[in-house]
């Protein structure tokens, strides 16, 4: 099974969402609150086209 993300309102009203691995397991927590749900639908399809970002290894010094 696929990955997917879950849309859902938390206990303020406000939209998030998390992305699960096929598996059930939570890869990414829950997103910043959104007022709307097409706000956050937004920022879902945001990082569908971010997701070949590179890696930032900021634990390494120049």
């Amino acid at each position: 099974m696929a990955g997917k993300y879950e849309l859902y309102t938390d206990k303020s009203g406000e939209f998030r969402f998390r992305l699960k691995a096929g598996n059930g397991e939570v890869i990414a927590l829950s997103s910043e609150g959104y007022t709307t749900k097409a706000a956050a639908k937004n920022g879902i399809a945001s990082i569908g086209r971010n997701a070949d970002s590179p890696i930032v290894d900021l634990t390494e010094s120049s």
